[in-house]
């Protein structure tokens, strides 16, 4: 039987001290981050460097924030992890993803020869990262995400490991879940500004050109449509354009009246 497969009982290692030391201020850290004042992917490189704090034998931890609609944010720790993760991102093969699909933990303790990622697995061995442990971020059943967790030499993760782990990912995914929920609130409203902005410029300029051409107001939407496809950008854009335009000529109009006759 393989030593590393799920179906493979392990006998749990108690705790130490420093151990539970590590889990409490590593969580009392999580439960004092501000949403408020961090970026999204500023607090989910905190949540992955608390996690390595708390998780015994860890070296360097990434995490995944999975958003319908949107690529994936990923962060980490170290520099190393980010080497790591393109690899089973890139061919869509490793312990994140299977924790992620299946809402499962994922432990290794020999990547190189882990026959459940057969590809992935030699090419994190071949740079030196051996052991891995996965973590599903779950709310109310729900993944929002995935921590993966490394460290360098062989069979670094142990049933208390694995324990601990899980103990952290559950107020871990409660904080990703809180950064995600403001991050689209931030993101709504910097549309609906961006909406707004967009929709009076664009009523500015169907004005001058009515103003210009005396024509309708639908034709002079046409004409702003025309030169947008035209010229191959935005409505918006094409509106802007005519409005600064019309904006210098008027400036500089207002400049010739104010100068003197000195013929």
């Amino acid at each position: 039987m393989d030593p590393d497969s799920p179906e493979h009982p392990v006998d749990p290692v108690p705790a130490g001290d420093g151990d539970d030391d590590d889990l409490t201020g590593s969580m009392t850290a999580l439960a004092g981050l501000s949403t408020a004042r961090l970026t999204l992917e500023d607090l989910l490189t905190r949540v992955a460097s608390f996690a390595v704090q708390a998780i015994p034998g860890a070296d360097g931890a990434g995490l995944t924030l999975i958003e319908a609609g949107r690529a994936d944010t990923i962060v980490k720790s170290e520099p190393f992890v980010r080497e790591i993760d393109d690899i089973q991102y890139g061919i869509g093969e490793g312990p994140c993803i299977s924790a992620a699909a299946t809402g499962q933990t994922m432990r290794s303790g020999s990547l190189s020869g882990d026959p459940r990622w057969p590809r992935f697995g030699p090419r994190a061995g071949r740079l030196g990262v051996h052991s891995v442990l996965s973590l599903p971020l779950l709310v109310q059943d729900t993944v929002v995400g995935a921590m993966n967790v490394y460290a360098r030499p062989k069979d670094a993760f142990d049933a208390r490991a694995e324990h601990i782990g899980q103990l952290f990912a559950e107020p871990a995914a409660i904080a990703v879940q809180n950064a995600q929920i403001l991050a689209q609130t931030q993101r709504l409203a910097a549309n609906l500004a961006a909406a707004l902005t967009n929709r009076a410029v664009i009523d500015q300029a169907i004005g001058i050109i009515i103003s210009r051409s005396g024509s309708t107001p639908e034709a002079a939407f046409d004409r702003l449509r025309a030169l947008s496809q035209g010229h191959h950008i935005k409505v918006s854009a094409v509106a802007t354009s005519i409005v600064e335009e019309a904006a210098r000529r008027a400036r500089a109009r207002t400049q010739n009246l104010g100068r003197p006759d000195i013929s």
